[in-house]
C-alpha cells in the first residue's frame, strides 16, 4: 500500500514539474515546450489519469501528444522551427567568450539532436 502511494507520489511529481517546465518554455526563448508536455502526458498515464487525458485532449497540444505516441512523429513545421533555433544557439555560442571544448561540443551534440529529429516521419 505505502509503495503504492509513493508511487503514485513519484509518477505525479514527475507530471508536474514537467509540465510546469512545459508552461515555462511557452514564454522563454530556446526553451522547449513539446518534450516537457510529452513526459508530463507519460508521466500522468502512470500516476494521473486525469492530466493525461487533460493533455490528449487539449485542443493545441493534444494532436500533437497523440501524434507522437501513434507514430513517434513530428510536424515539418516543429523540425524547421527547432533546427532554426539550434542554428541560432550555435551562432551565438559561436560569438560568446565560451571555451573552445564548449564551442565544438555544443553544437555537436545539437546536429545529433536534428539529425534524429529529421529522421522521425512527419505524419
Amino acid at each position: 500500500m505505502l509503495r503504492r502511494a509513493l508511487s503514485l507520489v513519484l509518477w505525479r511529481s514527475l507530471a508536474l514539474v514537467t509540465l510546469l517546465l512545459g508552461l515555462i518554455g511557452i514564454f522563454v526563448p530556446g526553451l522547449p515546450t513539446v518534450p516537457f508536455l510529452l513526459v508530463a502526458a507519460w508521466a500522468g498515464g502512470r500516476g494521473w489519469p486525469r492530466l493525461e487525458r487533460w493533455l490528449l485532449d487539449h485542443p493545441k497540444h493534444g494532436p500533437g501528444i497523440r501524434r507522437w505516441r501513434d507514430h513517434r512523429a513530428v510536424p515539418r513545421r516543429a523540425k524547421w522551427a527547432a533546427t532554426l533555433t539550434m542554428l541560432l544557439s550555435t551562432g551565438l555560442i559561436a560569438m560568446s567568450s565560451a571555451p573552445l571544448p564548449l564551442k565544438i561540443g555544443v553544437p555537436a551534440i545539437m546536429f545529433a539532436v536534428a539529425t534524429w529529429l529529421w529522421l522521425r516521419p512527419e505524419r
